[in-house]
């Protein structure tokens, strides 16, 4: 059945009137337009158009609606278009159902956001041309295991969760890979969330002697943790992980906290010129918009190589606004993007570049 509907696809796609192609590579967006994923659908629209622009490059821009209306049109638009590959991808529902005709065209598809592991394992058996230019569901954990293992081997240290779903496997994640290589928690407990002081956990802690937490909660929680660990005195380092960046105009954060995260691009090395280049259009170079330029990029390179654009994918490495990119053979990032940053003058910003191993 789903041959058919296949079949069906690719033999309605003559129907629809192919737009004028310029002088290079035709790129596919896909990328919300209407509802509250709208801005971040424009972030990823500027990122592709500035980047496709500086090539001779053509975009041809498709809206996804990331919900369950995502179905055969999105992959049926990115054929007739005849682009060289689709990036953007910001939700599920549109990408899944876009594979199956995307592998059958060989077009290549980026996702800037999708983190599922049972899809990408899915377009591994398959053979779905499906990259992935976010992390992978396993890096966050991955990236706290290798910064507690470099910095906290001689330290007594706890883990903690505020009880959630994420924060909980993402804890036990690190406490699982933690034990495999003989490093123990003197401590690990969950905590109530959303409290207005947290002195009693910080005397728990106090007591139990550890001078380190991990903690698994939200920006929040672990802003009051180390005002109330400041408060009673108590030398609390705290490390926790992407949910640190959200916004939180209450509680301010304490300088020294840290956060295994995705650093701002636009102020490292490799993003400042572009993000500049950016501003000078008008364009503020936040959120997806490296990212997007960052894939059409690494396509386009890609492409330059000639051969087949897959296996190039697979195989290269290329430059762009976030840094070196390059793919494993699982087709996930090769080198882990989440960085060690730490709270300094009102601000994550990357950790001190030796400590990072750079």
């Amino acid at each position: 059945m789903k041959s058919a509907v296949l079949a069906s696809l690719f033999a309605t796609i003559g129907a629809v009137a192919s737009p004028a192609l310029a002088a290079g590579l035709t790129f596919a967006v896909v990328a919300p337009t209407e509802g509250p994923l709208a801005i971040l659908g424009q972030q990823v629209r500027d990122g592709a158009r500035f980047a496709a622009a500086a090539n001779g490059d053509t975009v041809v821009e498709i809206a996804e609606a990331c919900d369950e209306t995502d179905g055969a049109g999105i992959a049926g638009q990115i054929i007739a278009a005849d682009a060289r590959a689709a990036i953007g991808f910001l939700c599920t529902e549109g990408l899944a159902a876009a594979l199956p005709a995307l592998g059958e065209a060989k077009i290549p598809a980026i996702t800037l956001s999708v983190r599922s592991g049972i899809l990408m394992e899915d377009a591994l058996k398959k053979k779905w041309p499906l990259f992935r230019l976010a992390p992978g569901p396993k890096a966050e954990a991955e990236k706290a295991v290798e910064v507690i293992t470099r910095d906290w081997k001689s330290e007594p240290f706890a883990l903690i969760d505020d009880g959630t779903i994420h924060a909980r496997e993402l804890v036990e994640a690190v406490r699982l890979q933690l034990e495999e290589i003989g490093m123990k928690a003197t401590f690990v407990d969950t905590f109530r969330p959303a409290q207005e002081q947290q002195l009693t956990l910080v005397r728990r802690l106090a007591k139990t002697g550890v001078t380190h937490v991990f903690v698994g909660g939200d920006r929040t929680d672990v802003a009051v943790i180390a005002r109330d660990a400041k408060a009673e005195k108590v030398s609390l380092a705290l490390l926790g992980g992407e949910a640190l960046l959200g916004a939180d105009p209450l509680v301010p954060m304490t300088d020294g906290v840290q956060a295994i995260a995705l650093p701002d691009y636009q102020t490292l090395p490799d993003g400042t010129s572009v993000a500049a280049a950016m501003q000078a259009e008008g364009i503020v170079a936040e959120g997806y918009v490296l990212p997007a330029h960052a894939a059409i990029s690494v396509v386009a390179a890609a492409a330059a190589e000639g051969g087949d654009l897959i296996e190039k994918l697979t195989t290269g490495t290329f430059a762009t606004a976030l840094g070196p990119v390059a793919f494993g053979s699982d087709h996930e990032l090769r080198d882990n993007p989440y960085r060690l940053l730490v709270w300094r003058d009102g601000a994550f910003t990357p950790a001190d570049a030796e400590k990072e191993g750079e």
